[in-house]
């Protein structure tokens, strides 16, 4: 097997790469934590279930929509039940899932979590930007994420991590 290595431009936007994401993640982690006691993972949670038709989703739709696993999905949301910002109900059609129903304290905490945390995305990603660059950005991520999900890189597309399947996560 010939293995393409990297050429010298292609190791350095890795790097940038990887350097931003995790700055980014770190910044938005930390702010989230100083200004609503939570990471990011959590408020990805409330704020997904907020845009979802009545606020709920089914754990296995949740979990693809932020792109985790299942049993990372479901000690979130047990954290989440505890401090009554979501709940959990059986589903009715098939009884082997769940749903999760967001609560009017986790829109709450959401509503209070939100413009710290878009001050903090704004500052920290797109005042660096122009608006040539954000539409460019998008079609990146997209293009990258669309190969990644259909099976491109070295994983079959079913093993994408919400696709993985969990003894300790609920459908």
């Amino acid at each position: 097997m010939t293995i393409r290595w990297l050429t010298p431009e292609e190791q350095r936007a890795w790097r940038a790469y990887l350097a931003a994401s995790l700055l980014l993640e770190d910044a938005v982690d930390r702010q989230l934590q100083q200004d609503a006691g939570m990471p990011h993972l959590y408020y990805s949670v409330l704020a997904t279930l907020s845009e979802a038709p009545g606020q709920r989703l089914r754990m296995t739709d949740l979990a693809e929509r932020l792109k985790i696993t299942r049993s990372r999905l479901t000690y979130a949301v047990a954290r989440l039940e505890r401090d009554g910002a979501v709940r959990r109900e059986a589903c009715a059609s098939d009884g082997r899932g769940s749903i999760a129903t967001l609560t009017d304290a986790g829109r709450a905490v959401l509503e209070r979590a939100a413009p710290g945390h878009v001050a903090t995305v704004r500052a920290a990603l797109f005042d660096h930007l122009t608006t040539e660059q954000v539409g460019q950005l998008e079609e990146i991520c997209t293009g990258i994420a669309r190969a990644l999900q259909e099976g491109g890189g070295r994983s079959a597309a079913d093993e994408v991590p919400w696709r993985r399947r969990s003894s300790t996560s609920c459908s």
